[in-house]
């Protein structure tokens, strides 16, 4: 039926010619399309779609009842309708891609204003691959997407690097392999390189350098290997860099602080080590910095303070060694703070409590000690987003274990604390588990509430033994 369909389409093609104007039934004179042009649109569409029905309804897609998903404009001389977009996806209502669906290069090739081609969640069970000849003819193409296509495979096609006007390129959740081309670089235009959650390996071009117009670059979820490339420090226009769940490895280059408009970096889940350079306090707009999950074995750098727009930091499973810096409670802006699963030690800085709004914290599993000074406010707004546990030495409050605030904090309660002296001699032991009381030094907290004895009583020990002494040399 489909071929049938088609080859009636391609007769009403013909007979059209290549007139730019045709008269209706009301003797008015309509704009339309040239042959070759026509035949190409209809020929991608019959190899993407299920239902060719849509071809009988409306031979000419580009007339008062335009194909959804298809988009012409006119040209003035001659007057002709030309077919500058074509999108297909389920967010359209078109009829869906045919389990057979395939990328016909000639028939793209007809097309020559087309500026946009985006197809989404179409390529899903047949093999499909890019062809090497198509995109070096494609010099009107301004954006690509193809997006999700499980069974789009193959290598991305060096000659992209030759459609000179391209300005979006996107070809994130399919299946392609191979090293990304680094013709790529001579993409002056690009504005956008999504290739993120594709089968990708070797390592990064450093020709990545040349795509001036960038600003944004995101090539997770491969199986990049090799160093972060410095001359990524030469795309002052970044605002989005994300390299993460590859296998980076080798230091965090210097460069990357000269990108003054980064609001996102990304390095997380790679091979990555420290120390973290202090270039990066250059990054002024930055906003989001995830590292988590690289071994970075360094402390928290100071000028993390300086960042003061900073939303959302992770440094998950990093090997963090050292306390926890005190600039904290400056970034005002922060809203998610995670620093899990490394060897953090010291006590957690009480003014972190005070930020407004942060809204999650793990601190869980590192060596925290000291007790949990949080307003009761903080934690209560918090909830199970204030994660502590896996931190023996740290400690509750009993004002706030009393009120089963600790509870998911998995923290047990401060026997030292004053607040469970119950109006009992600070000094004297309450019960057994007092053996196993620390004094507040040993937490490094200054508490007002810590027990302070008399210096003259300090001394009668002394004087007792001295005078023992005394006794037993007088027998």
């Amino acid at each position: 039926m489909a071929s049938v369909c088609l080859l009636l389409v391609r007769l009403l093609v013909l007979a059209a010619g290549v007139v730019a104007l045709q008269k209706n039934s009301d003797g008015v004179e309509t704009v339309v399309m040239e042959q070759e042009e026509l035949l190409g649109l209809f020929e991608v569409m019959d190899a993407l779609l299920e239902d060719p029905s849509w071809a009988e309804m409306h031979p000419q897609p580009c007339t008062d009842t335009p194909w959804p998903g298809v988009q012409c404009e006119i040209s003035q001389d001659p007057l002709i309708f030309h077919v500058t977009k074509i999108h297909v996806g389920p967010d359209v209502l078109i009829p869906p891609c045919k389990a057979n669906a395939n990328l016909p290069a000639k028939s793209l090739l007809k097309l020559p204003y087309l500026r946009t081609l985006s197809i989404f969640d179409c390529f899903l069970t047949s093999p499909v691959s890019l062809s090497p000849t198509l995109f070096g003819a494609f010099s009107s193409l301004e954006h690509l997407a193809l997006e999700s296509n499980p069974s789009l495979h193959g290598v991305i096609p060096a000659s992209l690097g030759e459609v000179a006007n391209l300005r979006i390129l996107c070809l994130s959740q399919n299946n392609l392999q191979g090293e990304i081309p680094r013709e790529l670089g001579g993409l002056g235009s690009l504005e956008q390189l999504d290739l993120s959650y594709n089968n990708l390996s070797g390592e990064i071009p450093v020709e990545i350098g040349g795509l001036k117009s960038l600003t944004i670059l995101d090539i997770s979820w491969n199986g990049l290997e090799g160093r972060v490339p410095y001359t990524l420090g030469q795309l002052q226009l970044l605002e989005k860099v994300d390299l993460g769940s590859n296998r980076l490895a080798g230091r965090i280059p210097q460069d990357l602080g000269k990108l003054k408009r980064l609001v996102l970096l990304d390095l997380s889940n790679n091979f990555l080590t420290g120390p973290i350079p202090q270039t990066l306090s250059g990054m002024e707009q930055l906003e989001y910095l995830l590292i988590q999950y690289n071994p970075l074995n360094t402390g928290i750098p100071l000028f993390i303070g300086t960042l003061r727009k900073l939303t959302v930091l992770s440094f998950s499973g990093c090997g963090l060694t050292g306390p926890i810096p005190k600039y904290f409670p400056f970034l005002r802006n922060l809203t998610a703070l995670s620093l899990d699963k490394n060897s953090l030690n010291g006590i957690i800085p009480p003014d972190l409590g005070t930020l407004p709004r942060l809204d999650q914290l793990n601190l869980s599993q590192n060596h925290l000690s000291g007790e949990l000074l949080f307003p009761e406010e903080f934690i209560n707004r918090l909830g199970n987003r204030l994660d502590v546990r896996g931190n023996s030495g740290l400690c509750t409050s009993n004002r706030l274990y009393e009120k089963n605030i600790s509870l998911y904090l998995s923290t047990p309660a401060c026997l030292h604390s004053a607040e469970s002296s119950n109006n009992k001699s600070r000094a004297e032991p309450q019960s057994d588990d007092c053996k196993r009381m620390k004094p507040s030094w040993e937490h490094g907290i200054m508490s007002s509430n810590t027990p302070v004895l008399n210096q003259d009583l300090l001394l009668l020990p002394y004087f007792f033994v001295w005078f023992l002494r005394f006794l037993f040399l007088q027998l």
